[in-house]
């Protein structure tokens, strides 16, 4: 069996021979400073670079640091400005919603404004059975709000349709563009006589046909045409359209005309509800 035979030197003895080192090198440059010269050159030499290189990485990690830190400021204040505009967003959204229907109920108070003599309430659509054209569709307005089956339905400039089912919060409502309805109309100003028909093929193109007009009716194209004082369903003189186009029909008796509608049918958000009577309707 090896026995290691090393000792370990003490510290306290690293300690004092280091210690009287100092203080011989501490004597000698007091009484001889010429003599310890070539040491300070030395030690000089070697230390100067260490600590040149000592600075060096303090400026690097002092750098590093504070493009850390530049760096931690900046993604704080990114974090900060996606919060404002978020905000700002947010708010602009708000506004531009309240502007739009700010801008909607001015129409409808344009609207009411076109037909003073007739009590209405403002209704919004909330579903409608076509994906295309709005020709039948529920507003959020019924019995309850003195709204029934007949109503006449304002829209934009003038009619927009009729009120067929009427339920205690909310009624259906049919355009005239549909293919089932039929309005009794008016042609201004020669008062001529005639009948619109509803037709979803042809407003796809932006009108419907006005028939059964006499032949020798003094019609121009540009001509308003309105409710007839005739109908038993519609109010006189709401606006309906304007003829864009006349044909002689084959039998030399009647007229057609096209007629562009006062209101967009593919685009209903709002409408006024007439609740004036026109007839009395047994439910």
């Amino acid at each position: 069996m090896k026995i290691n035979k090393k000792k370990d030197i003490n510290p306290k003895y690293l300690l004092l021979f280091f210690s009287v080192i100092s203080l011989i090198l501490l004597f000698i440059s007091y009484f001889s400073p010429a003599s310890i010269r070539p040491i300070k050159e030395y030690m000089g030499k070697l230390v100067i670079p260490m600590q040149q290189g000592v600075n060096r990485i303090g400026e690097w990690f002092s750098d590093k640091s504070n493009i850390i830190a530049e760096k931690k400021a900046l993604i704080e204040e990114n974090e900060q400005l996606k919060k404002e505009i978020k905000a700002y967003k947010a708010e602009s959204s708000k506004y531009e919603t309240e502007l739009n229907e700010l801008s909607r109920l001015r129409e409808l108070y344009s609207l009411d404004n076109l037909y003073p003599d007739y009590n209405k309430t403002a209704a919004r659509v909330f579903s409608t059975n076509s994906l295309s054209w709005f020709n039948e569709f529920y507003i959020d307005k019924g019995l309850n709000d003195g709204v029934y089956e007949e109503c006449n339905v304002l829209c934009d400039d003038g009619l927009l349709g009729i009120v067929v089912e009427a339920y205690d919060n909310y009624s259906k409502v049919r355009a005239i563009v549909d293919d089932r309805q039929n309005v009794s109309c008016e042609i201004l100003p020669s008062s001529s006589i005639g009948n619109v028909e509803g037709n979803l093929d042809t407003i796809k193109d932006g009108y419907i046909f006005i028939t059964d007009i006499d032949k020798d009716a003094d019609i121009s194209v540009g001509d308003r045409v309105v409710t007839s004082s005739f109908s038993d369903r519609y109010f006189y003189g709401i606006t309906i359209g304007y003829i864009t186009e006349i044909s002689m029909d084959s039998n030399n008796l009647t007229k057609s005309a096209r007629l562009t509608p006062a209101v967009d049918f593919s685009n209903v958000t709002e409408v006024l509800v007439i609740t004036d009577r026109k007839q009395e309707v047994n439910y």
